[in-house]
């Protein structure tokens, strides 16, 4: 089969589309045809080994991906061959025509949703409404302030943040951003400047948050973009908000604690990927949830472009350079 492989840490134009073995299904896996790999930011890191996990060389980066069963291991039930499935690998082998997924990592995608935008939904929206309910516990009512709000993360905080009733504010790079965030139902946008930031536009952003979010403040803060904007965000808080700590790709920031305890705040990690080992009952609850809520029209993963394989490392550069807006996708199958 083809797959695109990293053989040494370096950047994605080092990725080199190759042939190797078919993989096998072990105890407890299936075989997928891959159809479609999403892109996502720890893809950008994995194969320059800056990720937390270090899959060995050489290795196909992808960890989302939909396609269909070819082939069921020993011990499997509820699976056939033929299924349509989204799954998670083990953190690498998305880039190529097979993989061999865990069975408890794979969901079946229900008749008449698409395989391409499913192949987007698991490392955005999952990672999402584990962050706004189990971390933030938002409410109906409350401002959810969203930061880097045209990617698929931000996107997808966007959409759940409406479809659970929220008012939310979308913190954007650019207007064409703020345009798609409009579309995908923020109440509010913010267009803020390209960080890095002196003292005095520090504060100046902080309160263009604050007069976004209003009197009261953000309940909660979702931030998948970190660096500079993190403190000026955080000053924009509610007394007793919640902080949700996503992501990087700005930068890991320093935040003063003094301002948790002038508002009373919690700074909160969502680490999604431990999550949905630790309680993966909670993980496939929040699944079915997002499938309801998709066939509902209340969300819908947004892919905005498509590269064949052997061009996947295109994907990933665009990803690192933060022009992506919504969910890339390369297509295999």
């Amino acid at each position: 089969m083809k797959a695109l492989l990293s053989r040494a840490a370096d950047g994605p134009e080092t990725l080199e589309l190759a042939d190797v073995a078919d993989p096998q299904p072990g105890k407890g896996e299936l075989l997928v045809r891959i159809q479609y790999c999403a892109i996502n930011y720890p893809d950008v890191l994995v194969i320059e080994d800056k990720y937390q996990f270090k899959p060995p060389r050489p290795f196909a980066p992808g960890s989302e991906v939909s396609g269909t069963v070819e082939a069921v291991g020993e011990g499997v039930e509820g699976w056939q061959v033929g299924d349509r499935l989204l799954a998670l690998t083990a953190s690498s082998g998305g880039l190529a025509e097979k993989v061999a997924v865990a069975a408890n990592r794979a969901f079946k995608v229900p008749d008449g949703l698409p395989l391409k935008e499913a192949s987007a939904l698991l490392m955005t929206y999952a990672t999402t409404i584990h962050g706004l309910l189990d971390r933030g516990h938002l409410k109906e009512g409350q401002t959810l302030l969203v930061l880097g709000a045209a990617g698929g993360v931000g996107l997808s905080a966007v959409e759940l943040g409406k479809a659970f009733g929220a008012r939310v504010i979308a913190a954007v790079s650019s207007e064409e951003k703020a345009q798609v965030a409009r579309d995908a139902g923020a109440d509010d946008t913010l267009v803020y400047g390209r960080a890095p930031f002196d003292k005095d536009a520090s504060k100046a952003l902080a309160d263009q948050f604050k007069a976004k979010c209003g009197p009261e403040g953000a309940h909660v803060i979702y931030d998948p973009v970190g660096g500079d904007y993190a403190e000026p965000a955080l000053r924009s808080i509610a007394w007793e908000g919640r902080y949700l700590v996503v992501g990087f790709p700005a930068g890991i920031p320093k935040l003063p604690l003094n301002l948790t305890l002038l508002k009373s705040c919690d700074v909160c990690g969502v680490f999604w990927g431990a999550f949905t080992m630790r309680d993966p009952k909670r993980h496939q609850e929040h699944v079915a949830t997002l499938f309801r809520l998709w066939q509902e029209g209340k969300i819908a993963p947004r892919v905005t472009e498509t590269y064949p394989l052997e061009r996947g490392g295109e994907a990933i550069a665009k990803l690192a350079s933060r022009g992506a807006i919504g969910k890339l996708v390369v297509e295999i199958g």
